[in-house]
């Protein structure tokens, strides 16, 4: 990309939503400048709004410009105002090491382009020396307080009943030094963000013009939503995250595959490196073949192999393929098997149950006597050999990597114990559900927790899709907002409930079918149609 274009890739690919002066910034991406965009340390990860700013640094260092990636050690001791709330300050000690994180995240996306590379800087540098009559003298009086209150965050607070504090309303002229600092150091000409931060951007080039009367620049992204107007970047209420320990590569990759087919050519344009002709063939490919899901697919590699990196992305590849039963479990590692698992669902039941009453505990047969048919014809099979005892006791396996992959016809369960070593929490912030770790007989209070998850079947193709999350209540139970809630959450309310089942269940399923399976004789371009996976792990009562 010539440096000459840069701004019109910019536009075309969704990546411009403000500037002070288009004409003037274009002309002066003619030439070489310096640019910045800074990341808060307002929790130990960046997430997926922070991935624009970086990929928007990203286009522009290939078209020869000086990059620098800001993290905030100072800022984040502050905290950027919300329109809803203060912040809650951390201390410094968290706040430097979510500063160590977060640089890491900066520099593995970055490129490292030895002709031009990157430079990192953290405020807390230039900021810590300065002293509070300083910061008063030097760069307070520089700031009218009547502007400085017509900032859309500031405004909200100011109408609300909590108000905001001073410590909160003085973020913006910590900001406005950054930008002024970088330019005097580095002759840093344009500052980058999302839409939500330009006030903080323009107090930057205002505070340049006054002090040095110096001209800046300020260029927005807009915010990234689905077709309904949703914000991208949350799953089931919470934030996608860069961080491996906080959001898996599984389940990173599994978000980007499940976007929806009206938002994925943008997607596409603002997250990939892919060029115009393939993003319209991609385009094409959307309009005429949508159930092959060959964008969704192009879009959740590309992505989770910038973030995580290519092993990681074949790895969570070849899980979605041992869940559907396409390939032997024994060649995953042990690791992403068990992110692909801690997404899922969960029941119980006691350690030592028949298999039957496992298939009937988590709604994979509606009684017993079908269950027994299920597995006396041969249709539960593990891994390659097929169950036909109803007898068989549930018991972990000898090796943390063993699996077993339940299935009957076009469904399929994944089975997996899981070792007293693998049970460990990992060391991060990211939230597992809290398991002790297993005795070395397991006790006579063990349990087995019995974990299934929905996926979705397009096209007579296997993809995993968004989970349905519709409750069956158990008979002569009514269908309340509570039962449905217990699902959610994935708590059994009552004992041998049937938890979160998916379209295609018992209610739903033909007569004399097992396993719950797809709908094959609607399973055909527009309809969607379910399979559920099944995780089997042991733990303490």
């Amino acid at each position: 990309m010539s440096v000459s274009t840069v701004f019109d890739e910019l536009s075309w690919r969704g990546l411009v939503a403000q500037t002070t002066d288009e004409a003037a910034l274009r002309e002066a991406l003619e030439g070489r400048i310096t640019v910045y965009c800074g990341f808060d340390p307002t929790a130990p990860s960046l997430h997926f709004g922070n991935l624009v700013q970086l990929i928007l640094l990203r286009h522009l260092q290939r078209a020869g410009h000086r990059v620098i990636g800001l993290v905030g050690g100072s800022t984040g001791l502050v905290g950027d105002p919300r329109p809803s709330s203060e912040r809650t300050l951390k201390t410094k000690e968290q706040t430097a090491a979510d500063v160590e994180r977060i640089a890491v995240q900066v520099r593995r996306i970055l490129d490292v382009d030895e002709a031009n590379p990157p430079q990192f800087v953290n405020n807390l540098d230039w900021t810590a020396p300065i002293s509070a009559l300083d910061f008063l003298r030097d760069y307070g009086k520089h700031f009218r307080v009547n502007q400085m209150i017509k900032k859309d965050a500031v405004a909200a607070r100011l109408e609300s009943d909590q108000g905001i504090s001073y410590t909160e309303f003085s973020y913006q002229i910590l900001q406005a030094l950054d930008y002024l600092h970088l330019y005097r150091e580095y002759g840093c000409t344009l500052q980058t963000g999302a839409q939500d931060q330009w006030g903080n951007i323009t107090a930057g080039t205002d505070l340049i013009h006054r002090v040095e009367g110096g001209s800046a620049h300020a260029l927005t992204t807009p915010l990234i939503t689905d077709s309904s107007g949703r914000k991208f970047g949350k799953s089931e209420g919470n934030a996608v995250w860069l961080d491996p320990s906080m959001t898996s590569p599984y389940a990173f990759y599994q978000y980007w595959l499940n976007v929806e087919d009206a938002s994925v050519v943008m997607l596409l344009k603002v997250f990939t490196d892919r060029t115009r002709e393939e993003i319209e063939e991609l385009e094409r490919q959307v309009r005429d073949e949508p159930f092959r899901r060959t964008a969704q697919r192009t879009l959740a590699e590309d992505v989770t192999t910038l973030v995580h990196g290519v092993e990681a992305t074949e790895a969570v590849k070849q899980a979605s393929a041992v869940l559907f039963g396409k390939e032997d479990p024994s060649g995953l590692d042990a690791g992403t098997l068990r992110d692909a698992v801690a997404e899922l669902p969960r029941a119980e039941v006691a350690l030592d149950s028949e298999l039957v009453d496992a298939l009937v505990a988590t709604g994979l047969a509606e009684s017993r006597k079908a269950a027994r048919r299920t597995i006396g014809e041969g249709e539960c099979r593990s891994t390659t050999r097929r169950s036909r005892t109803s007898t068989r006791a549930c018991r972990p396996s000898t090796s943390c990597t063993d699996g077993r992959l339940c299935s009957s016809g076009d469904a399929s369960r994944w089975l997996r114990w899981i070792s007293s070593a693998e049970r460990d929490e990992p060391a991060g912030p990211r939230t597992r559900p809290a398991h002790r770790p297993l005795t070395s007989r397991f006790g006579v209070h063990a349990k087995v927790v019995l974990e299934f998850s929905t996926f979705t079947r397009q096209g007579g193709t296997d993809e995993i899709g968004p989970a349905a999350e519709r409750p069956v209540p158990r008979r002569n139970e009514p269908d309340t907002a509570d039962h449905a809630n217990s699902v959610k959450r994935g708590v059994a309310p009552g004992r041998n409930s049937l938890v979160g089942l998916p379209p295609g269940s018992q209610r739903e399923r033909p007569t004399g079918a097992g396993l719950l399976g797809p709908d094959r004789e609607n399973n055909h371009r527009h309809r969607r149609t379910s399979d559920k996976v099944l995780t089997w792990r042991v733990s303490d009562a």
